[in-house]
């Protein structure tokens, strides 16, 4: 009798971003196993943040709307692996579940789409800006206070459609998702570090298992990236340590640079009038210290303003 191996299976929520994530999981599980395409069973599921697109984040409950079915579908056994943009993960993932594996970072930056103007400072006054996310719309009115916003949510190609239909003027997409749907030529300017610090862990995607699952944890040690998972590791304690969620305007990056890892993190106020910011640099084992501390010494200085 033959015996039939059972598939991978992944989960993945259903936008087309998210399944280039998780066809790059797939392939680069190929890649180091010497797997075929029928070792694996690619399942998407419908998040509720994925079905409510009508309000803001904030107000139906915040990162943890994208990430909650496949971790309920963990749980239950029915996927093996979660694909998932770690930059929607919240701050404190629930026990029972781990990240077991980081692919290589993208850039993480912001980019800047208009079809009205080439940069952010040349809008003219009073013009539209559409985003969803709070830390944008924070940094972006730090540099215009004058500009008007307006909600901006749904996947990659709805907001573009929506630029397109003259929603708004300009909005703000990461370069990591637009480079992963080859949509980079959609891109009118990439911001850079200074004037926009991205959203913590923009740019990697993590693979969660669930923690008894020793299979799926040796199927994935080949793939993780360790420098992405050591930066982004520090970023998250940053944002654990300011209780972040989609109400409150956070960015924070680390990176590795000649053997020592290097951290900025920064909370605004919604209007963007007010930013703290904090920096380190330490060794790689101590980046999660790293970023706990720079949210004390943020949190500190920021106070109420910094507390929603």
């Amino acid at each position: 009798m033959m015996s039939i191996t059972p598939k991978i299976r992944i989960g993945t929520r259903g936008s087309p971003l998210a399944l280039a994530q998780a066809h790059e999981t797939r392939d680069r599980l190929m890649a180091a196993h010497g797997l075929d395409l029928d070792a694996f069973e690619i399942i998407p599921f419908t998040t509720t943040g994925d079905a409510i697109r009508d309000r803001p984040l904030s107000e139906i409950g915040g990162k943890g709307l994208f990430t909650k079915e496949l971790e309920e579908a963990l749980f239950a056994g029915a996927i093996d692996l979660a694909v998932h943009s770690m930059k929607d993960l919240p701050a404190k993932p629930p026990a029972g579940l781990d990240i077991a594996a980081m692919l290589p970072r993208e850039d993480a930056r912001d980019a800047f789409i208009s079809l009205i103007s080439d940069t952010l400072v040349a809008l003219p006054e009073g013009a539209i800006l559409g985003s969803s996310s709070v830390r944008r719309t924070a940094q972006a009115l730090r540099l215009r206070p004058d500009l008007a916003t307006a909600p901006f949510r749904g996947n990659v190609q709805t907001r573009l459609k929506k630029l397109q239909d003259g929603v708004a003027n300009a909005t703000f997409l990461a370069v990591a998702g637009l480079r992963r749907l080859k949509l980079a030529n959609k891109i009118t300017r990439i911001m850079s570090m200074d004037e926009m610090l991205p959203s913590v862990a923009q740019g990697a995607i993590g693979i969660q298992i669930n923690t008894r699952d020793e299979v799926s944890r040796r199927l994935l040690a080949p793939i993780n990236h360790v420098a992405t998972k050591t930066a982004v590791l520090c970023e998250r304690g940053f944002m654990a340590t300011l209780d972040g969620s989609c109400r409150t305007p956070i960015a924070g990056h680390a990176f590795i640079e000649n053997g020592r890892l290097k951290f900025r993190g920064e909370a605004l106020t919604l209007d963007g009038r007010h930013i703290f910011s904090a920096m380190r640099e330490g060794g790689l084992n101590d980046g999660v210290k790293m970023g706990v501390d720079a949210g004390e010494e943020v949190k500190a200085r920021g106070g109420a303003l910094i507390s929603f």
